[in-house]
């Protein structure tokens, strides 16, 4: 494959996604210029543009007569609340396109989701909204759905390194994912820029290694600690009747009604595995899920406890 450089435009480059695919383009030789919210910091070794990306035009005002091989969006809601999802999952990586095509930028990468397979919050149905859009327009398109995240599973580290007890929903084995490093995701979706076999598809991607659950988190956590780790179970019908709850009270109080709708997000996760669907069983399939990459969750869990890594979970802290 030739070694080409290429001048990519990089959207949500100040997310944790977005700045390890700025490290990974450079790498790779190519030139980038991150895209920043008005006063935001680009990522070292990027050229900083500054635009509102949720404003129509803004964008196409910026590129101006610019020119550009590529975009890659890491555009992704915080909170993955239905407003901030239809205004950023959808209709910022619509102006983008919008902007893409009328700059006749040839190709664009998306960072989406795999828990799109099964759509039942907002948030994943604008992400599929945006994805039909992309497809359907006449650009060459690459679709990437990430399983879990490494900072996604990262949460209950400080609790065990503290002496206390990992939770588990139901018996620890509801789900199971595998998971990638922020690195490995930014060279996976470097790749798809130069790799045509890579370009017009949608791609499941996880980290190396088989599937992990839950109880293999903790037994983890366990051999790197050296100690025992103590599980507190806590039933998904608990969960379900705190739904209820915040669902009622926010009808009254639109602060109740977001925290329902991150325990939904939050049920979602603790009850479907982050793996491809198998769309003619309705079940997860471990070995139908491709695996990239070399680092693991167990060096990111190694890295957490003695410091040499930070937990940079955000609006993703749910522990």
């Amino acid at each position: 494959m030739p070694n080409l450089s290429l001048r990519v435009l990089l959207l949500g480059a100040s997310g944790t996604i977005g700045r390890a695919t700025a490290a990974a383009l450079i790498a790779a030789g190519h030139e980038v210029v991150a895209v920043v919210r008005p006063g935001g910091v680009a990522p070292a070794g990027c050229t900083r543009m500054e635009a509102d990306v949720t404003q129509a035009g803004a964008l196409a005002a910026a590129i101006g007569t610019a020119r550009f091989d590529a975009v890659i969006s890491c555009l992704a809601s915080r909170t993955g609340a239905p407003r901030d999802a239809w205004a950023i999952d959808r209709r910022a990586n619509s102006l983008a396109l919008e902007a893409a095509m009328a700059a006749d930028i040839p190709r664009f990468v998306l960072l989406s989701a795999i828990c799109v397979q099964r759509p039942l919050l907002e948030f994943q149905r604008a992400k599929l909204a945006f994805e039909a859009e992309l497809q359907a327009e006449r650009i060459t398109w690459s679709i990437v759905r990430p399983t879990a995240f490494f900072k996604s599973l990262s949460g209950q580290v400080a609790r065990v390194k503290a002496g206390r007890p990992f939770l588990v929903f139901g018996d620890g084995r509801l789900t199971a994912c595998k998971p990638i490093s922020d690195a490995d995701l930014g060279r996976f979706l470097v790749a798809c820029l130069t790799d045509p076999a890579l370009q017009n598809r949608i791609l499941p991607i996880g980290g190396p290694g088989p599937a992990i659950t839950p109880l293999d988190q903790a037994a983890m956590l366990e051999r790197l600690t050296g100690r025992p780790v103590r599980l507190k179970r806590v039933p998904v019908a608990l969960m379900d009747g705190i739904i209820a709850v915040l669902s009622a009270l926010g009808r009254l109080s639109p602060k109740l009604a977001d925290k329902a709708n991150l325990a939904r997000i939050g049920r979602y996760y603790a009850t479907q595995s982050m793996l491809v669907l198998n769309p003619a069983t309705g079940q997860y399939d471990a070995e139908a899920t491709p695996e990239y990459g070399s680092e693991t969750l167990a060096d990111h869990y190694a890295a957490l406890l003695d410091g040499t890594a930070a937990d940079d979970r955000g609006d993703h802290a749910l522990f």
